[in-house]
C-alpha cells in the first residue's frame, strides 16, 4: 500500500503563461490546505466536492508566493486513483519551484520520473502496456505515431492480450480439472479441440508480431539514406525535404564529404534522412572515407533513395550504385527533369526492379509521386487506425515471440500424442509470457526501469 504523498512540476521548466504543480497521495489535500488560502480565508479544501476548481493564493506561512487555481480530485476518480491536487500557477520557473519546495516543506515528497503513471499502474487504473503508451504519446514525432500510442492507451492491445490469456487459462483449467477428476471430466480427444484454439491464438499473435516493423517505423521513423554520384542533387533533395539549407549545394562535385542527418516528415511519415558523400572513384583521402561511410549506411538503412543525374549518361559510378542497391528497398529518382535528359526514363527502368520516378528537385516536380511511393512501400498505401493494433515496443515483441514458441510446443505435444499435463506446462509459459506485456508477470526491477524513462511530473 502506497502511503506517502508525492509532488512534481508537471509542465515544462521554461517561462510560460501557466505552470502546474501536481500532488498525489493520501495527504495531498491536507498538504495543500496548509499552504492554500481562499480570498476570504474561510475555505478548506478537504470539505469541497471532488473535481472542483478553487481560486486563491499559495502561502508559506505569511509569505505570499502566487495567485493560483487549485483543482481537487478525490480517490479513486483520479489519474493515480489517489487523492490528487493540481495547482495551476503562473508559469515562471522560480514561482513553480517555490511552490514545489513549499509543498515538500509541508509534507510531500518530490516525485521520481514517471511516478504518477507508475502509481496509476500499481493502483490498477491502467495496465503496463497503457502506461508505456503514455510516454510514447509524449515522445510522438508524427501524427501516425501519436494515433498508434493513443490506441494503445485506450487499451486495445490490452484487450487482445486479455482475450488470448482468458482462452489459454480456460484450457489449463480444463486440463487440470480432468487430471484431478477423470471419472467426471473426460479429456479424451481434447487434443483436437485444443489444437483449434491454439492455432487461432497463434494466428492472432503472428498478425500482431508482423505489425512490429510497421510499428517501429511509425514510432522511430524510416532510416533513409540518399545515394548518388557527386552533383546528382542529393543535398538539394535533403534541403527540399527539410525545408531549409541544411547541406551546401554547389556546382562543384564532391562538396558533401561527411554524413549529414535530418529528421523530416513526408505526408505525416517520419524519415530519418542521411545525406551521404557522392559515390565515385576518387584519390582524395577525405572524400574516400565519405564514400565508404555512404556504403556502410546504405547496408543498414530501411530505405535507399538513389538520385540519378538525368542530365548525364549513366557511367561506372552509377553501375556501382545499382549493384549496391539491387537487393535493397529503394526508390530511384531520375533528377533534373527540367533539363534535357541524357538518361531516358525507360532505359533506367529496364536496368532496375525498383520504382523509378522522374523528378526535378529544383522545381519540386514529381515529388508527390515519390511521397506516395514511400507510403505504398512501407504501409501498403494506407495507415488504418480504425481497428489495427501495432506493436511498437521491443519488450512486447519479445513477449509475443516467446508466447508463439510456447504455443507451437503445445501443438508439437498434441502431434506427438503426449499426456495432457505436457500441454499445461507450455500453456502456462504462454500465459505468463503474455502477462509480461500487461504487467502481470514482471518483476519490480523491470517496472522501475520502464518508468525511469518517463519525464518528471508524469
Amino acid at each position: 500500500m502506497i502511503k506517502d504523498t508525492i509532488v512534481a512540476i508537471s509542465t515544462g521548466m521554461t517561462a510560460s503563461g501557466i505552470g502546474k504543480v501536481r500532488l498525489s497521495g493520501d495527504a495531498a489535500v491536507d498538504i495543500v490546505d496548509r499552504i492554500y488560502r481562499s480570498p476570504k480565508g474561510k475555505k478548506t479544501l478537504k470539505n469541497v466536492q471532488s473535481h472542483t476548481i478553487h481560486y486563491g493564493f499559495i502561502y508559506d506561512k505569511n509569505q505570499l508566493i502566487d495567485e493560483v487555481l487549485v483543482l481537487v480530485m478525490m480517490a479513486p476518480n483520479s489519474y493515480t486513483k489517489e487523492n490528487v491536487v493540481e495547482i495551476d500557477c503562473h508559469g515562471g520557473v522560480v514561482v513553480m519551484q517555490k511552490i514545489l519546495e513549499t509543498a515538500v516543506k509541508y509534507g510531500a515528497r518530490p516525485a521520481e520520473p514517471g511516478e504518477f503513471t507508475k502509481r496509476a499502474f500499481l493502483n490498477g487504473r491502467i495496465d503496463l502496456s497503457q502506461a508505456e503508451a503514455v510516454i510514447d504519446i509524449i515522445n510522438s514525432k508524427n501524427e501516425y505515431a501519436l494515433n498508434s500510442s493513443v490506441h494503445q492507451l485506450r487499451g486495445e492491445l490490452l484487450k487482445q492480450i486479455k482475450d488470448i490469456r482468458k482462452n489459454i487459462i480456460g484450457s489449463i483449467a480444463f486440463i487440470e480439472a480432468a487430471l484431478d477428476d477423470p471419472e467426471h471430466i473426460n479429456a479424451d480427444d481434447y487434443g483436437d479441440v485444443l489444437k483449434k484454439q491454439v492455432d487461432n491464438n497463434i494466428l492472432v499473435l503472428e498478425k500482431l508480431l508482423n505489425s512490429y516493423n510497421d510499428g517501429r517505423l511509425l514510432k522511430e521513423g524510416i532510416k533513409t539514406v540518399i545515394l548518388g554520384k557527386p552533383n546528382a542533387g542529393k543535398s538539394s533533395l535533403l534541403n527540399y525535404l527539410s525545408g531549409e539549407d541544411r547541406a551546401i549545394v554547389t556546382d562543384i562535385a564532391g562538396t558533401t564529404r561527411d554524413i549529414l542527418e535530418e529528421t523530416v516528415q513526408v505526408n505525416g511519415i517520419l524519415l530519418n534522412v542521411i545525406d551521404t558523400a557522392g559515390i565515385r572513384d576518387t584519390e582524395d583521402k577525405v572524400e574516400k572515407i565519405g564514400v565508404e561511410k555512404a556504403k556502410i549506411y546504405a547496408e543498414e538503412s530501411d530505405l535507399i533513395i538513389y538520385v540519378v543525374d538525368g542530365s548525364t549518361s549513366l557511367d561506372e559510378n552509377d553501375f556501382e550504385i545499382l549493384e549496391l542497391i539491387k537487393d535493397k528497398k529503394a526508390i530511384i529518382l531520375l533528377n533534373k527533369a527540367d533539363l534535357e535528359l541524357k538518361t531516358p526514363l525507360d532505359i533506367l527502368k529496364a536496368k532496375v526492379h525498383q520504382p523509378v520516378v522522374e523528378v526535378s528537385v529544383k522545381e519540386g516536380q514529381g515529388l508527390d509521386e515519390f511521397y506516395q511511393l514511400i507510403k505504398d512501400m512501407f504501409f501498403q498505401g494506407k495507415l488504418d487506425f480504425n481497428d489495427q493494433v501495432y506493436l511498437t515496443n521491443i519488450r512486447h515483441k519479445s513477449a509475443v515471440q516467446e508466447t508463439i514458441e510456447s504455443l507451437k510446443m503445445v501443438l508439437q505435444s498434441i502431434e506427438d500424442e503426449m499426456p495432457e499435463d505436457f500441454f499445461s506446462i507450455d500453456l502456462m509459459n504462454a500465459y505468463e509470457s503474455l502477462g509480461k506485456i500487461i504487467g502481470e508477470s514482471v518483476g519490480e526491477d523491470l517496472i522501475d526501469t520502464i518508468f525511469s524513462d518517463f519525464c518528471m511530473g508524469k
